[in-house]
């Protein structure tokens, strides 16, 4: 049988099916209750169904692309990466009263001093157009009663590979607040026994949704660099509610003088 004939079959098919439900719904007031109690089940099977497609469905259609590689980086970088949660579905997309240490997807975790924990997270899908993530990622903090509260994001083993003093470090970011907080991105970089710590404030009130992090004020260890993270750290986060939209990363070489 030809695809086309199988396409025919199946239009004929959901007509039908149509006009059935169609039919049940009209006779819905009078019908017999023995018949409208099996056709109340079948319904609801049938929209579990329905509502399964829709969700997959309205995922994949809605803009950006899941996976999307995009990444609005400066031309001359050697490296460039978004984190899974930025750009991919996570099995679990959120938790609430969230503890220290939870982790959201395979780089991000959470980390407070909270006694009680009120803060949650989720993934968010992002549908504007001007979104090149596909996934953002919403904090809701309510009453605080810790010192700190931060997201460490585990950088690939492709961030240091070839990593130099000469080196600049970009971070970008896309954030959306409730409130006005200040926010904090320090990189730490491991080389042998010591951990190369520098802090930029993230400038939330320019144009400029971007820091860099020039590694030649470092004393950073070429020989023996091991890994590098990210400390977002959020300061009085507390009744706020902090969208990152995007977050992306990308290094290149500083022009020689």
């Amino acid at each position: 049988m030809t695809r086309q004939s199988l396409g025919l079959i199946d239009r004929i098919a959901q007509r039908s099916a149509l006009r059935r439900w169609a039919a049940a719904v009209k006779e819905a007031k009078t019908a017999d209750l023995a018949l409208l109690k099996t056709q109340r089940n079948q319904a609801r099977r049938l929209r579990h169904r329905l509502d399964e497609l829709l969700h997959v469905a309205e995922n994949r259609l809605a803009l950006p692309g899941i996976d999307s590689d995009a990444i609005a980086a400066p031309h001359d970088s050697d490296w460039s990466w978004r984190p899974g949660l930025w750009s991919g579905p996570l099995p679990e997309p959120g938790a609430a009263s969230v503890e220290t240490g939870a982790r959201l997807g395979d780089e991000v975790t959470l980390f407070h001093d909270c006694q009680v924990s009120e803060l949650t997270l989720r993934q968010l899908r992002n549908t504007r157009a001007a979104d090149l993530s596909p996934f953002g990622m919403r904090m809701d903090v309510f009453r605080f009663d810790g010192s700190y509260l931060s997201l460490a994001v585990d950088l690939p083993p492709a961030a240091v590979e070839g990593l130099t003093r000469r080196h600049l470090v970009r971070v970008e970011c896309i954030v959306e607040l409730e409130s006005p907080i200040e926010i904090f991105a320090r990189l730490n970089v491991k080389s042998g026994p010591n951990t190369e710590k520098l802090v930029r404030e993230l400038p939330l009130k320019s144009q400029e949704r971007y820091v860099e992090f020039d590694l030649a004020y470092s004393r950073l260890n070429e020989k023996r660099i091991e890994k590098a993270w990210l400390d977002l750290i959020f300061e009085g986060p507390q009744m706020n509610q902090v969208v990152l939209r995007d977050l992306t990363f990308s290094r290149r070489l500083r022009a020689e003088i």
